[in-house]
């Protein structure tokens, strides 16, 4: 009872979280229509105008951190070595939290920017599994939700149908800006190998490089270069085992 009446008050959880994120929503149209007019080489530049702020800002934190397991690795004596991994790990965090405040700083331009492409990318042809299918699809509002929310480490729960595949490519836009590597997860090789080459669409007009798992073989050099890509599609089980032949 009490429930019922706080949330017919201050409206359910999902309410609240949906409108705490109306301002960001808001910032992504603010970019789009910026977006809308610039020409086609213009929109592919900005995923390295987004490279080359987060760069500007975070460089000199990796740097450090390479000088510091550079030390680590010709250090002989345990204390010194311990203080060493130390400073290491504080560095390590100094330059992790730095891509996070970033890419959250990004995020509302990177994903007009993705929205955008999508919009552009209406009416052309992408192979995908064999068969040419025509790409129709732009995000709504509510997959902008899910998107927002998945970066933020949420769970975006969705129904068969209402777009999961589409929304994904946001996070991973995003992400993989930052040049470690973003990877999606899946439960077959189908909706891995098909989901990489349609989404695959929007990320190289983007200028990124996609790759899927279940199309190279375990400890093969085509499976080191699909890691290698800015984002890669893989199942659960070719994602563990690889963890698993590495450790």
């Amino acid at each position: 009872m009490i429930k019922k009446v706080v949330e017919a008050v201050f409206g359910s959880r999902q309410d609240r979280e949906v409108k705490r994120l109306q301002p960001v929503l808001g910032s992504i149209r603010e970019h789009e229509a910026r977006l809308s007019g610039l020409d086609d080489a213009a929109l592919q530049g900005q995923t390295a105008r987004f490279r080359g702020i987060l760069a500007e800002r975070t460089d000199a934190l990796r740097a450090e951190v390479d000088r510091l397991r550079a030390a680590k690795h010709g250090c002989g004596d345990p204390v010194e070595r311990e203080a060493i991994d130390h400073q290491l790990h504080q560095a390590e965090d100094a330059w992790k939290q730095a891509i996070v405040t970033t890419l959250d700083d990004l995020l509302p331009e990177a994903f007009a920017t993705v929205r955008e492409a999508c919009r552009r990318l209406v009416g052309t042809m992408v192979d995908v599994t064999g068969q040419q299918i025509e790409w129709n699809m732009v995000h709504y509002d509510v997959q902008l939700i899910g998107g927002i929310s998945l970066h933020r480490g949420r769970i975006s729960e969705m129904a068969t149908g209402e777009g999961k595949t589409l929304v994904a490519t946001l996070p991973l836009y995003l992400n993989a800006l930052a040049g470690r590597g973003a990877h999606l997860v899946t439960v077959n090789n189908y909706l891995a190998r098909r989901d990489s080459q349609w989404m695959g669409h929007v990320f190289r007009y983007l200028g990124l490089t996609v790759a899927c798992l279940d199309d190279t073989e375990p400890s093969s050099p085509e499976r080191r270069d699909a890691y290698l890509s800015d984002i890669t599609y893989g199942t659960n089980n070719e994602f563990g085992f690889d963890y698993l032949r590495d450790n």
